[in-house]
């Protein structure tokens, strides 16, 4: 069997410990997969004083990641953030190594300068555990499906989000508990601003719409709207008209470019994103020739994650053993990224209005002044008949600049007492 392929660890948080963990449990296993034993010759840390797993060998642990990452023939980055990951980075492949990371946030902001020196190096860059976890999404999208066409990708890519909306639906609470009871279980951060607005998501969503598109997608490409303004009467309200409300990440194909957004949507309950309970993810794919598929699993976790690392780590080790290469980006298709008031849906609009008659025949002229179309209308009588009435209305699909000019429109309307709600629908 060959020498040993040194690898470097460059982050020891739980997903860097359970590498360590795999690595060592594994060996056998992965040096017959690899061709060639896989060393560990060193952990990149913050502090050595930090307490640690035993499963991390103290000698292992070094403070000097710049010296360490020109040693090694493999390095995982695990670190997260811009800085000095990049800078890590690039050094260890012009020093000829070969780099799996999980850091989303530095592949949808500046992929394409890894992706460059990469190939100028001739080496591997892997990033399945960037985008779901565990979910081997980026393989399926990027390798299984690249003969085909693919048209259309929703994702609930942060579980934090969708434990939250899935706390909100099954106790019936508001979005403050539901967000402080996974702060409680470890499913969010002390500031768990980045899931709840959305941004972790928009990375995601930059990552997948750059690999389903062949197109430069980044995180300023991400038309982006978390779930802080989300009630508990939204959630009521999307169990009674038949949806679950999700945080979706969803990259589409439209006339003249592709659309890239997170945002909060009423799916309905027959979509199998609907079924997506707890802190799991899942990535519904439409493709031409495949047709629907969904890739479905745990998208957080240190032992999931690491899962997704190894298996990249094993792929970019063989190539080091057996020659080859694994896939580079591909840009060719380079399609206008249009801009959010381009993006297309249905959506439920929900309305109190004045209970009496001819107000429904207001409101549906003044959506059709704007040229959207009414599908069904829900009205609920104000209490005792006294107060204003409820009334939900769902349209046929239309431009999110028609969307806004239909709140706008609505809110002046006298009839309206007020606007309450206006939710995308999505996977109708």
């Amino acid at each position: 069997m060959p020498d040993a392929l040194k690898v470097a660890l460059l982050g020891c948080g739980a997903v860097g410990t359970q590498v360590v963990r795999l690595l060592a449990a594994q060996a056998d296993d992965l040096a017959a997969r690899v061709g060639a034993p896989l060393e560990l010759v060193g952990v990149a840390v913050r502090s050595l004083d930090a307490e640690r797993d035993p499963v991390v060998d103290p000698a292992l642990l070094t403070t000097d990641a710049a010296a360490l990452v020109t040693r090694a023939d493999v390095v995982v980055e695990l670190m997260g953030g811009l800085e000095p990951a990049r800078s890590l980075l690039l050094s260890a492949i012009a020093h000829g190594a070969s780099v799996v990371t999980a850091n989303k946030a530095l592949l949808a902001v500046d992929g394409p300068t890894l992706y460059a020196a990469a190939d100028a190096a001739a080496v591997d860059l892997y990033f399945e555990a960037a985008v779901a976890g565990a979910v081997p999404v980026v393989r399926a999208v990027r390798e299984s499906l690249a003969g085909d066409r693919v048209r259309r990708v929703l994702g609930i890519v942060n579980g934090t989000t969708n434990f939250v909306l899935d706390t909100m639906t099954a106790d019936d609470v508001d979005l403050e508990v539901a967000v402080k009871d996974a702060q409680r279980l470890g499913y969010a951060e002390a500031d768990p601003s980045a899931d709840v607005e959305g941004l972790d998501a928009a990375a995601k969503a930059a990552i997948l719409a750059s690999l389903a598109f062949h197109t430069r997608v980044s995180l300023a490409d991400v038309s982006c709207e978390g779930i802080t303004a989300l009630t508990a009467d939204d959630v009521a309200w999307a169990t009674r008209t038949g949806h679950v409300l999700k945080l979706l990440a969803v990259a589409e194909r439209l006339d003249g470019g592709i659309s890239v957004r997170v945002h909060p949507a009423l799916v309905p309950v027959e979509h199998p994103l609907a079924g997506v309970r707890g802190a799991f993810n899942a990535v519904f794919v439409e493709a031409e020739a495949a047709g629907q598929l969904m890739f479905y699993g745990p998208g957080a976790g240190g032992v999931p994650t690491a899962s997704a690392v190894l298996g990249d780590l094993v792929a970019a080790a063989r190539h080091r053993v057996l020659g080859g290469r694994g896939p580079i980006e591909s840009s060719y298709a380079d399609l206008p990224v249009l801009p959010p008031a381009a993006a297309v849906s249905r959506f439920q609009v929900r309305l109190d209005v004045a209970d009496r008659p001819g107000v429904l025949a207001q409101v549906a002229a003044a959506l059709a002044g704007l040229g959207v179309s009414i599908e069904a209308v829900r009205q609920t009588p104000g209490p005792r008949d006294v107060g204003p009435a409820h009334l939900v209305i769902s349209t046929h699909e239309a431009t999110e600049a028609a969307r806004a000019a239909t709140v706008a429109a609505l809110s002046a309307l006298p009839v309206v007492d007020r606007v309450v709600s206006v939710l995308r629908v999505e996977g109708a």
